[in-house]
């Protein structure tokens, strides 16, 4: 920029257009290239440059050189001034410039060279007012550039926060499931063990085969489930075969709700566990998430009463109150008469059934029977078929 003016200023210079001044002389020639040489450092110091610039085209003009030529440096001076800004700077500066520049000319030349002079500032205000305009433009561009950016940063948190929360959903449906299923094939495996070694010679078939179908029974159903779960992974658009090529003919399994506790309870009893459930609500009156949170507390306490309190008795009650769903499991403990733990041992069962409680804006305590030996767990979720669910509530317990 600063070799284009000295070119434009030097020819201008020369050609004497106008003849509104003599060609410059040796220090004339110097204020002239150094006019424009200052303009190197305009974007790192606008003021100093404009100050030098105004410095050296005033005695310029004083000692009455073509006048013309060293407008170009001047007007780039100011420009930049202006687009950088502040604009109070901007216009304080030239009013500052342009006052002075009148007086010197009123007080060498007389007022008609100082009227003159105040006429010929108006392209300097114009030029003060372009590089305003341009700078608030480019102002305004960097706003929707940063909002922009900013947008896509939130869009990628976002997306990596859903990941993360439909992450935890599947571990937590696939502890569940697993949890749930192999409890109850090892409870199963363990009776058909039994029948076959406590009396070979008497041999109950009918028990043996009653504790082998719960077993099949088992596996297909954790089977049609698991397929369920890994789709969503694989991200199947539900042709029939669940990406298998039709090689398992297993049916998908649906979502989980109330209408799949009688297999829970049913499944729980051919484990040993005698069952009493009482679902006082219709899966209508429930969203689905609610329904399949119910569904994966039970499950989680029903496994826990086969693993823990073999042949005891559950208690599964669906209660509806005013604005909540009330769910409650209670054993007696172990139906030997033994001791019954503190707890379940150290997993990740409670934790779970205490998110999937939060999931849906609930809550969940479990622990020891005050009452009697036993363990309870009870539960209050949002009853109701359009509720949402605060997005503080998906956050996931560590």
């Amino acid at each position: 920029m600063a070799g284009a003016v000295l070119a434009v200023q030097c020819a201008l210079a020369l050609l004497n257009l106008g003849h509104n001044g003599h060609r410059p002389d040796a220090l004339g020639w110097l204020l002239l290239i150094a006019s424009a040489a200052v303009l190197v450092g305009r974007r790192h110091s606008p003021m100093l440059v404009t100050a030098a610039v105004v410095f050296m085209v005033g005695p310029y003009h004083a000692m009455d050189n073509v006048h013309i030529a060293v407008v170009p440096a001047g007007l780039i001076a100011v420009y930049t001034l202006a687009v950088i800004g502040p604009p109070l700077r901007s216009f304080l500066t030239v009013s500052l410039v342009i006052a002075i520049m009148v007086t010197v000319m009123s007080l060498r030349a007389g007022a008609h060279a100082g009227i003159e002079m105040l006429r010929s500032s108006g392209w300097v205000l114009s030029v003060v007012v372009i590089g305003e305009a341009v700078r608030i433009h480019r102002k305004y561009i960097a706003a929707i550039v940063e909002r922009a950016e900013r947008a896509e940063r939130t869009r990628e948190e976002e997306a990596a926060r859903r990941v993360a929360e439909e992450r935890l959903r599947i571990a937590r449906d696939l502890h569940d499931l697993l949890a749930h299923s192999i409890t109850l094939i090892g409870v199963q495996t363990s009776v058909a063990a039994h029948v076959l070694i406590a009396d070979p010679d008497r041999l109950d078939r009918e028990a043996l085969s009653t504790a082998l179908d719960g077993i099949a029974g088992t596996c297909r159903d954790a089977r049609a489930e698991l397929r369920a779960t890994l789709q969503v992974l694989r991200g199947d658009e539900g042709d029939g075969t669940g990406g298998t090529g039709g090689a398992d003919t297993d049916p998908i399994a649906p979502p989980p709700g109330l209408a799949g506790l009688a297999d829970l309870a049913a499944a729980a009893e051919a484990a040993g566990v005698r069952v009493e459930l009482a679902v006082g609500v219709t899966e209508s009156d429930l969203s689905p998430a609610v329904g399949a949170a119910a569904y994966r507390i039970v499950q989680e306490a029903l496994t826990n009463a086969v693993r823990h309190a073999p042949g005891t008795r559950v208690r599964i009650t669906l209660a509806r109150e005013e604005t909540a769903l009330c769910v409650s499991a209670v054993d007696d403990g172990p139906a030997d008469g033994r001791t019954p733990p503190a707890g379940p041992e150290p997993g990740h069962g409670i934790v779970g059934m205490r998110e999937r409680a939060r999931s849906v804006a609930g809550s969940l305590t479990a622990g020891p029977r005050e009452d009697a030996p036993g363990f309870a767990v009870r539960a209050e979720l949002p009853r109701g078929k359009a509720g949402s669910v605060p997005a503080s509530s998906l956050e996931a317990t560590p």
